[in-house]
Formats: C-alpha cells, sequence, structure tokens
C-alpha cells in the first residue's frame, strides 16, 4: 500500500489536539463545498436562462435557411424545386419573402418587415403556438397577423373593419417623385391575428400570404426572399445542407438555427463564460483557505514527519503526504459541494423555490457538461493549492 496515501487519509480523518487548526480545516472544506456547489448551481442558471431564451427564437426558426447571396431576392427555378423535392431528409420547406415596409392605420404609422409565406409555414415552423389573440392568416386574401408591439402601437384589433389598414413599400426606379401615389405600392389589408414571440420580433414582423407580398413588392412569380427547411428527426443536419446547397447552387447562403441567431448564441456564451470565471476567482481565493490548512497541519504534525524523516522516509515523500491531504480535500469537498447543488437544482425545477414573476418561475438547466466542468475545476485548483502547500516541506523543518 502507498505509505503516503494512507497517512494523507489518516489525517483527512483524525482531528487535531488544537481546535485552532480544527476549526481552519473546516473553513477550509466548507469553502470548497460551498465553491462548488454555488459554481454549479451558477452554471445550470445560465444554462436554463440560455435555453429559455432560445426557445422563444426556436418557434420561428426553422433548421435550415436559405437566403440569397447577393441582393435581398433569387430567383427559384422549376429545376431548383424538382431537386429539392428528391431530398429525403427534408419534410417540408416553405418560400417567404421579406422587406421592409412602412404600415399605417388611422394616421398612425409605423416601420415594420413584411413576411410573406406559403401554405407551407405552418408546417415549417409552429407558428400557431405564438398566436395570442385571433387566428393565422388565410393564403387567399388580404390578412396579415402582426406582432403585440406594432398592434399597440397603433392601436390594431382583430378583425377590426372599422379601421383601415394599408401597407407601403417604396417603388423601384428613377425620376424625381411628383406624389406619394407614385412613390409608394400600396395595398389595404385586415388585420387577423396578434403573435407574440419577443420584444424584437413583436415590434418588427407583419406576416402576409407570399401572393400578397409578391403583390406589394412587384415581386416575378419564381422571385423569392429565402427558403425555410425544416428536417426529419435524426437527419444529418451537414450533409442536408450540402444537398440543399447543391440543389440551388452558389445563388444562395444556408444558414443553420444558431447562425440564424449568431450575435444572441454570442453574447449568451459570453455571459457564461464570464460568470465562470469570476466564480473561479472566488474559488481560487477559497483555496487559500485549503493552503493554510495544510500548512498549519504540517506545523502541528511537526513532531511526527521528524519521526517519519528519521526512520527513513524521504522529503519527497513527506511532502506527498500533504499534496495527497490537500488533494483529497478539495475533491471530496467538490464532490459533496455538487451533489448539494445537483439536489438543490432538482428541488428548484420541481417545487418551482426561486420565482422570477409570480407565474414564472427562475429556470435551471442540469446538463452534464456542467457537472465534468465544475469537478475539474475544482480539482484541478485543489492540486495546484496543495502543490503550493506541499513544497513548504523542507529537510530543515522536520530535522529541528
Amino acid at each position: 500500500m502507498n505509505v503516503s496515501l494512507y497517512i494523507a487519509k489518516r489525517y483527512l480523518r483524525s482531528k487535531s489536539t488544537n481546535n485552532a487548526i480544527n476549526f481552519i480545516t473546516y473553513i477550509a472544506i466548507a469553502g470548497v463545498i460551498l465553491g462548488a456547489g454555488s459554481l454549479f448551481i451558477v452554471l445550470s442558471g445560465f444554462s436554463g436562462l440560455k435555453d429559455f431564451t432560445l426557445q422563444f427564437t426556436s418557434v420561428v426558426d426553422p433548421d435550415l435557411k436559405a437566403e440569397a447571396a447577393t441582393g435581398k431576392s433569387f430567383i427559384l427555378t422549376p429545376e431548383n424545386i424538382e431537386s429539392l423535392n428528391k431530398i429525403d431528409a427534408i419534410t417540408s420547406y416553405s418560400k417567404t419573402i421579406e422587406e421592409r415596409i412602412i404600415i399605417e392605420s388611422q394616421d398612425k404609422n409605423a416601420l415594420a418587415v413584411i413576411k410573406g409565406v406559403d401554405e407551407n409555414f405552418q408546417s415549417v415552423v409552429s407558428i400557431d403556438s405564438v398566436i395570442d389573440h385571433g387566428n393565422w392568416l388565410d393564403q387567399n386574401s388580404n390578412q396579415i397577423v402582426v406582432g403585440w408591439g406594432i398592434s399597440n402601437d397603433l392601436s390594431l384589433g382583430v378583425l377590426n373593419f372599422t379601421k383601415n389598414i394599408n401597407l407601403y413599400v417604396p417603388k423601384p426606379g428613377k425620376g424625381a417623385i411628383t406624389s406619394a401615389k407614385t412613390a409608394f405600392n400600396t395595398v389595404k389589408v385586415i388585420n387577423v391575428g396578434v403573435f407574440f414571440i419577443n420584444e424584437s420580433l413583436n415590434e418588427t414582423y407583419v406576416f402576409s400570404s407570399l401572393a400578397l407580398a409578391r403583390k406589394l413588392l412587384n415581386y416575378k412569380p419564381n422571385q423569392i426572399s429565402t427558403i425555410e427547411f425544416k428536417l426529419k428527426p435524426g437527419a444529418d443536419v451537414e450533409q442536408t445542407r450540402l444537398q440543399i446547397q447543391n440543389s440551388l447552387g452558389d445563388k444562395v447562403i444556408l444558414k443553420n438555427r444558431a447562425q440564424l441567431n449568431d450575435s444572441l448564441y454570442k453574447m449568451l456564451n459570453t455571459e457564461n463564460l464570464v460568470v465562470y470565471l469570476i466564480f473561479t476567482l472566488v474559488l481560487i481565493i477559497a483555496f487559500f483557505n485549503v493552503i493554510g490548512s495544510l500548512i498549519m497541519m504540517m506545523l502541528d504534525k511537526k513532531q511526527s514527519l521528524s519521526t517519519l524523516f528519521n526512520i527513513g522516509v524521504t522529503i519527497k515523500d513527506i511532502r506527498q503526504i500533504f499534496f495527497l491531504q490537500g488533494s483529497l480535500m478539495s475533491i471530496i469537498g467538490g464532490i459533496i459541494g455538487i451533489l448539494i447543488a445537483f439536489g438543490v437544482t432538482l428541488l428548484q425545477q420541481k417545487f418551482s423555490l426561486v420565482m422570477i414573476t409570480p407565474t414564472l418561475a427562475y429556470p435551471i438547466a442540469i446538463e452534464v457538461e456542467n457537472f465534468f466542468i465544475v469537478f475539474f475545476t475544482i480539482s484541478i485548483l485543489g492540486v495546484i493549492a496543495s502543490k503550493i502547500a506541499s513544497v513548504r516541506i523542507t529537510e530543515s523543518l522536520v530535522n529541528k
């Protein structure tokens, strides 16, 4: 049996005759436990917030989206459609048209983005789940569905025929503008629904039929802005992406869900990293207690160490004793802290102990990677702290 490990475990279990040293040791272990538990809870909390934030965008974001490589639109040929229909991994796809517009009602107006969608749009994204009032639009009509922000700004009701709603888009071309009639394409519409996703989308988007958007923008019958794809469960996204790219050629750029929300993902990941680094700094400070505890233990066991040295135990082996003791203290404390924090997160998930609002519990997501992140962080810091403390063992210390 490894003598250094045996003695290290004995020192870890046994109490010192000096109560002050016992107290310092308890504080050091408690610091490791609380530090590990706090880090796990914070990481789980940020994972929950990340999932909570992204769930709103994922409702209206497709698995893959093809955008025009140059300009705002591209031509979808019959050959492109035939090629897309042969890709087995695609469950459904929707052709869309997007452009900035002015929406006006009762002398009030707002800038918005019209998104004309075809009849397949509901099978690509779960748009029905975010309709807060009213219903989804009919393809064969001048109906629109607006966000909560636009609805509030313009005081738009649902199926309110007493209010005129007009959409305006500047006409393309050159020459002097002689009147508003010649400067804008316009179409009269009726609002049939209000959606609620998030503040940004609520204040930006107006959904309409593809035909209405095409008419408003003077697009050709096969001219579109994007194609949104829903893939079969378990489909290889990258392989399907290559197949779609081959079908459509260089006129489009394909983006997955993460790329569609690139700035949001970067912001959430950056916040997660910053919080992790801050709590790691707190843990580093806490591990000074471990170093202090080990040094006090060395001084307390000075006579025993001298006896070990005199019977032939090397300085290297004596250092190994306290290195192993500190490492075990850190690893065991880290495991206890993770288990306690795991129990706390489970309680939060089940009983909603902490609430953001009276109806919304603080989101918590338990991820396997967080267990490993916390365990390895605690272990590495514990090993470093133990190494720093163990090098204090010198021949002059044990031979006095």
